[in-house]
């Protein structure tokens, strides 16, 4: 049968037996008139006064927003922030784009994430976390960890992030506290939370917060900087929103993460000797740095040495010249590099996606399907496969009438074996 995967803009049509089991979110419909859906939404808070109420003409307002590779539906949003606060100075509404670890976003890409009405009225932010001189040193964590914060974000007389929710491969779920820390958090705040034990926890994973020593570090960070009112929202596989939760960020993100929690985390009752996922197309599979979480989700289900399939664009490369490219590199193979970061001292930006890689290959196969030449699959330590039916049929030539799984919208679908 034929199953359409999430893959760029276009998506790629695979062709699997018909005794696989194709696993999907819950759908939910969209919401019409999203703007104005919102706009009630910020007069109606969760835990909060309206944000008409806690906003004063003269003050800096700051909003934090998903970078370029993130699927958020930010004009809508903003739209209704700049509305609300009728009559804002575009100097006084700065838009920080919470790029994190990540490259930061180009000029091209702002001009395709925001209309002409946001560019009018507000001040864009490019958020770079190596930049020491736009940092502000605020303190330590009750664990230790450094927190270095965007010191123009730390400025802001009224502190508003915007966010949507997802399961999360080790932050437990995206949204919420992510878009402080570590959204617009320097370099040092962000390896620190994301070093070696934390991400070894085994409570640092999909659709976990309690106990999980990320997710509970970055929302106290955000209690920290006092982040004054939140925004986030989930979405279908069109992009297209759902639901809509606004107010105080721990209460507004908790009723948003256990909505998804209910929707996106499918059980199942067995493993697989083959499980297919996306990266959930474009914009989350520009890369093979975010590709890993569309490899996470499908290995909730592999069975020991079982085979992914990973279907993914990667339009952008590793991305090339990364800290994580750099590292993928640096080692002859995954296991190396996980002796070597079990070193507490080891600390370098990206380490956690190749340690979660490292981890997953330790009982997977990863085949990748992308524009990836053969040696930059190669160098990333994984085999490059130009068909996903070749893969099937080489499996079948093994294994007689092996386990199939499809993840059509991967990590939208966090599968677990009940």
């Amino acid at each position: 049968m034929n199953i359409k995967m999430d893959y760029g803009k276009e998506g790629l049509l695979i062709d699997v037996p018909e005794e696989s089991d194709i696993l999907l979110p819950r759908y939910k419909n969209k919401i019409e008139n999203p703007y104005k859906k919102i706009c009630e939404a910020l007069d109606n808070p969760i835990n909060s006064l309206p944000l008409k109420s806690l906003y004063k003409k003269g003050m800096q307002v700051g909003i934090s927003v998903c970078d370029h590779t993130r699927a958020q539906p930010r004009n809508d949003i903003i739209k209704a922030i700049i509305d609300n606060l009728k009559g804002i100075n575009k100097n006084d509404l700065l838009i920080f784009i919470a790029t994190g670890s990540h490259r930061q976003t180009t000029l091209n890409e702002i001009n395709i994430m925001f209309d002409s009405y946001i560019l009018e009225n507000a001040t864009i932010v490019n958020h770079n976390s190596e930049n020491s001189s736009n940092l502000k040193y605020i303190g330590k964590t009750s664990k230790g960890t450094p927190i270095e914060i965007n010191k123009d974000w730390a400025s802001c007389d009224l502190k508003i992030t915007t966010g949507f929710v997802e399961p999360h491969f080790f932050a437990g779920f995206s949204g919420g506290p992510k878009m402080i820390a570590p959204g617009l958090a320097g370099i040092e705040t962000i390896v620190n939370l994301h070093d070696y034990e934390r991400i070894e926890n085994s409570n640092s994973t999909w659709g976990i917060t309690e106990g999980n020593p990320i997710h509970e570090e970055i929302t106290e960070i955000s209690q920290i900087l006092k982040c004054d009112f939140s925004i986030d929202v989930t979405l279908n596989r069109e992009n297209q929103i759902t639901a809509i939760y606004t107010g105080e960020l721990i209460s507004e993100h908790k009723l948003a993460r256990d909505q998804v929690k209910k929707d996106s985390m499918i059980k199942t009752n067995k493993l697989y000797d083959l499980v297919i996922t996306s990266n959930s197309g474009y914009p989350l599979d520009q890369n093979l740095y975010q590709s890993i979480k569309g490899v996470s989700a499908a290995a909730q289900i592999t069975k020991p040495d079982g085979i992914i399939v990973c279907v993914s664009e990667c339009s952008d490369g590793i991305p090339f010249n990364s800290n994580y490219e750099k590292l993928l590199k640096s080692y002859k193979n995954p296991i190396d590099f996980l002796e070597t970061i079990k070193n507490p001292e080891f600390l370098q930006p990206d380490q956690w996606q190749f340690q979660i890689q490292a981890q997953l290959q330790e009982k997977n196969k990863i085949l990748l399907y992308s524009k990836l030449n053969e040696k930059d699959v190669s160098d990333a330590h994984l085999s490059k496969i130009n068909k996903v039916e070749e893969a099937i049929e080489e499996l079948k030539s093994k294994i007689n009438n092996p386990s199939i799984c499809v993840l059509p919208e991967g990590p939208q679908t966090i599968p677990y074996k009940a």
